[in-house]
């Protein structure tokens, strides 16, 4: 501020200036073993999930002594089996600070389960997920992001068991998931019984009129740093809290090779041996929350138009 005097001069006044507020990112976890992931789902059985060698607790505590270097805190989507199997190691992220959500027991696509199947899985997961932590779960995210238009039933069925957040909508076009017409950014879905949940979508660019994949899981490996780098900046530009994806196997190019079609093996395996520096390289240049504190701060508008905008990408 300028103040002028009697006399004409002008002189600064001492009043501070509050400085711009650093935007914290939203840094989340998907908690799943490297032979559990949709591109192997046809070459690897659920049942012989526990005959393939675990790499789940090496990378994982890996990747909570990375946070803990740089001070960092992390939402993580525990899948039920692994917390039934490692209920000390998802213990443990609990006690290191970190929040815990759900992932689904088994891991299954939403669009190929029944509501009931998947109401039986869900609670499956969070009953394993609590009893290994201690912990009360309320929040989701799905397989393979396969809430579509052919699965948003799962939202309501999410509101009704008391979790108070979503994030599995993907709004970009992909061969397995994603609704394109819905929104970038978080919004208020309303069920069907007066229930709300707050849906926060991954980070998406917009570029025209379509909406691509940003800042998480293979797009973080196999575009190049300067693209999720952009991403962040955009979203800062923004004043926005961007949500960032990752897996433990994802920072483990150790990892056994599990034969499958060519597409399958680029998705999971390229650039395995970057992603320890990349995720160093963000945690270095931004700030981090948990989807836990950014649901107790967030300034979400109650979208009116949000269940007609879900039915008109329903009908297309």
């Amino acid at each position: 501020m300028i103040l002028r005097t009697d006399n004409s001069s002008v002189v600064a006044a001492t009043e501070p200036v509050a400085a711009p507020r650093k935007i914290k990112h939203i840094l989340s976890i998907d908690l799943e073993d490297y032979f559990q992931v949709e591109a192997f789902a046809g070459k690897v059985s659920r049942d012989d999930w526990a005959q393939f060698p675990s790499r789940m607790e090496a990378n994982t505590y890996r990747l909570l002594d990375t946070f803990d270097r740089f001070n960092a805190k992390a939402t993580f989507f525990v899948l039920g089996w692994v917390a039934a199997r490692f209920p000390q190691l998802v213990r443990e992220v609990h006690e290191r600070g970190h929040d815990l959500a759900c992932h689904s027991y088994w891991h299954r696509k939403i669009y190929s389960l029944t509501p009931a199947e998947f109401r039986a899985d869900t609670r499956a997961a969070c009953e394993a997920i609590e009893q290994a932590a201690g912990v009360r779960v309320t929040g989701y995210r799905a397989p393979s992001w396969s809430v579509t238009k052919d699965s948003l039933w799962a939202l309501d069925v999410l509101a009704e068991l008391g979790f108070t957040y979503d994030s599995s909508i993907f709004p970009i076009h992909h061969d397995i998931y994603g609704i394109p017409g819905a929104s970038r950014y978080p919004y208020l879905h309303h069920g069907q019984h007066g229930e709300s949940l707050l849906e926060i979508p991954p980070a998406t660019l917009q570029l025209g009129k379509t909406n691509v994949p940003a800042a998480g899981g293979g797009y973080f490996r196999i575009f190049p740093l300067a693209y999720t780098e952009w991403a962040f900046r955009q979203f800062e530009k923004e004043n926005r809290s961007l949500v960032f994806y990752l897996h433990p196997w994802e920072v483990d190019p150790e990892q056994p090779r599990i034969a499958a079609p060519l597409k399958s093996r680029l998705r999971h395996y390229t650039n395995l041996g970057k992603t320890q520096s990349r995720l160093e390289h963000l945690l270095e240049r931004h700030e981090f929350q948990t989807f836990r504190e950014f649901v107790g701060g967030a300034d979400v508008l109650s979208l009116a138009d949000v269940s007609s905008q879900i039915a008109t990408v329903s009908a297309r």
